[in-house]
């Protein structure tokens, strides 16, 4: 990839949810693409002209778990109305929750490019690294559940990663088809997986087109 940006990103908390997790909720030990994919969503968007491909994530502050219980809605919003807990029975309810402390990671993303942009590539970066530069988003980044905000900077790569390696096995890749037009506004769900290796804190993420990128029905590009 000869053009990408290279952010870093932080927070107090941090929760990437593993799906086979369905009742307490557990996380992984590093972010999954599509949760760093969503902090570059919310800084520069444009859904139906490009999406972001992650290319590396480096682990930068040791990783620590901890154990807390959380009070968690079991309904959604349409978006019209409000959710008031207090006026609804059966609503509520606390879950155990695994999930990572004080994180920060450096992140390497590339912007593809869909056929029907009328921008050239560099005005997409142009832009997007503007948005970086004085801190803009269109709304709070997150690290894996909304309420973990996620901090933002353009990286000065003078941060180490840390020295671990560790197999993670397979992991969640991303819940959208990132060829679609627009996979955040009407795709439906699409799991794709992929085999997740931290080598000295660095974690390669393959093209979401490669091979190794698992998707449903066999199908991978």
């Amino acid at each position: 990839m000869n053009q990408q940006v290279i952010i870093e990103v932080w927070g107090d908390l941090a929760c990437f949810t593993r799906p086979e997790a369905k009742v307490e909720r557990l996380s992984y030990p590093i972010p999954t693409p599509s949760s760093m994919r969503g902090v570059l969503n919310a800084i520069y968007s444009k859904p139906p002209l490009f999406h972001w491909q992650i290319n590396r994530i480096e682990i930068l502050n040791p990783i620590k778990f901890i154990n807390c219980k959380r009070n968690e809605v079991k309904v959604k919003t349409d978006g019209k109305r409000t959710i008031v807990v207090d006026d609804m029975e059966n609503v509520r309810t606390q879950r155990q929750s695994v999930i990572l402390q004080d994180v920060r990671y450096r992140v390497y993303a590339s912007i593809i490019k869909h056929n029907d942009c009328i921008h050239t590539i560099d005005q997409l970066y142009q832009q997007a690294n503007r948005r970086i530069e004085n801190g803009k988003c269109f709304y709070q980044p997150s690290l894996g559940c909304r309420e973990f905000v996620a901090y933002f900077e353009k990286s000065d790569l003078m941060r180490l990663p840390i020295d671990h390696t560790q197999d993670i096995g397979l992991m969640l890749y991303d819940v959208f088809d990132l060829n679609k037009t627009e996979p955040l506004v009407k795709g439906k769900p699409y799991v794709s997986l992929f085999h997740a290796k931290i080598e000295k804190g660095i974690i390669e993420i393959p093209d979401f087109n490669d091979i190794s990128v698992l998707k449903p029905g066999g199908c991978h590009a």
